[in-house]
């Protein structure tokens, strides 16, 4: 198949669960043959830019215009008005992405299937108000545009086929390689050494993720554990008002910021760690979980319904945005090092036995957008034969 991509945000430009996923899907359905384009924004560049990387072509263009992180370009969208008749299939990942919208407008104007990943429903960017009217417009167009949906949970299947009447939703679930993202193996070099246990957060520093409600949480339990630290990687644009805020609780000594962690460092940055603390307003089915499954580190997260029942096997699970309740589950876990190793070693069983393979992931969504282009081209070649009847019948006549 020629795959065009369209991703707003690529591994390693930007370091997060939803370019990730975008990138390594790329590279293995490109590792199995395919033809795969990945169209993508920079905010600082000037001209469109095009590389190859790990087996794909990337397309970067320039953007025109930013509002609340989601970027605007009309070098994207000339590409795609040029060029997107050249691919066999079309594969948006978000449904906030104005790129992504675009580009299920174009697909469908020129019968070209079009699929989208459901990372999330509502962004984390931006107010809420903001994403859920979105949601209610462009995106249950973009969704309803698609031939096909894919998401991660049963619970996001129920959420869509709200927004979606008849578009085919297939529910395939986020994968982790369990082989890289093992307990066995070095701890990392940016987590600092210290006598006492180590509190994690990964994600980006904005609002929907609510890395104030971790720091808070943890700040609570200092004066039980003066030896724990709280390490936060990720970054965004909360990082300044968040490092102000930890300068005002005196907590800068125990609080690291280490920003922005190559993925390839992530697997030892878990193995450092005693506990993730997720505290999300929302997520789809975070790669955040799963790594801190994989890796036999427990996890304290928000209670979501997508995730709430696999967490409350490997970890503890909290209200959203009760500060309060995450700090009692630190104090829980921090206390009893036997019981964070036993609620470890359940989540590492969780990746094996609710099959959360990324193997299986590339190979389910692959055959999807595989069947996708053969029914187009049956439709197509059965176009074309009404076509040359209807022309042989009035030449005839």
């Amino acid at each position: 198949m020629k795959i065009l991509r369209v991703a707003q945000e690529i591994y390693p430009d930007v370091v997060g669960g939803g370019a990730y996923h975008a990138h390594a899907l790329s590279r293995d359905q490109a590792a199995n043959g395919h033809e795969v384009t990945v169209l993508t924004i920079s905010p600082d560049i000037r001209d469109r830019q095009w590389e190859t990387r790990d087996g794909y072509k990337v397309v970067r263009c320039p953007s025109t215009h930013n509002f609340l992180g989601n970027e605007f370009s009309v070098s994207a969208l000339q590409f795609l008005r040029t060029h997107i008749d050249e691919f066999d299939i079309v594969h948006g990942h978000a449904h906030f992405y104005m790129a992504t919208n675009v580009a299920a407008f174009l697909a469908r104007s020129n019968e070209i299937p079009f699929a989208i990943t459901n990372h999330s429903l509502i962004s984390q960017s931006v107010p809420q108000w903001i994403a859920k009217l979105h949601l209610r417009t462009l995106g249950r167009y973009t969704f309803n545009s698609a031939d096909v949906i894919f998401c991660y949970t049963e619970h996001e299947r129920r959420e869509l086929r709200n927004l979606c009447d008849s578009v085919d939703i297939q529910v395939v679930s986020n994968g982790i390689d369990r082989h890289r993202f093992s307990p066995d193996g070095p701890s990392s070099s940016v987590i600092p050494e210290n006598d006492g246990q180590t509190v994690l957060f990964v994600g980006r520093l904005v609002e929907g993720k609510c890395p104030r409600d971790a720091i808070d949480a943890y700040h609570e339990v200092t004066d039980e554990f003066e030896d724990a630290q709280l390490c936060i990687c990720g970054d965004g644009p909360l990082r300044e008002e968040l490092e102000a805020h930890v300068a005002e609780l005196e907590s800068s000594d125990s609080i690291h910021f280490h920003g922005l962690v190559d993925y390839d460092e992530m697997p030892a940055v878990f193995r450092s760690a005693d506990v993730l603390v997720l505290p999300s307003r929302s997520e789809g089915f975070p790669r955040t979980l799963m790594e801190a499954f994989s890796t036999q580190t427990p996890v304290i997260a928000s209670d979501l319904e997508q995730t709430s029942g696999l967490v409350s096997k490997a970890g503890r699970v909290a209200p959203v945005e009760d500060v309060d309740s995450i700090a009692e589950h630190l104090r829980e876990l921090l206390g009893d090092s036997e019981l964070r190793e036993q609620l470890g070693r359940n989540g590492r069983q969780l990746i094996k036995e609710e099959g959360l393979s990324w193997e299986s992931s590339v190979e389910e969504t692959t055959a999807v957008l595989e069947r996708l282009v053969n029914q187009s081209e049956r439709s197509r070649t059965e176009r074309e034969s009404r076509m040359g009847v209807e022309d042989s019948f009035e030449f005839s006549s």
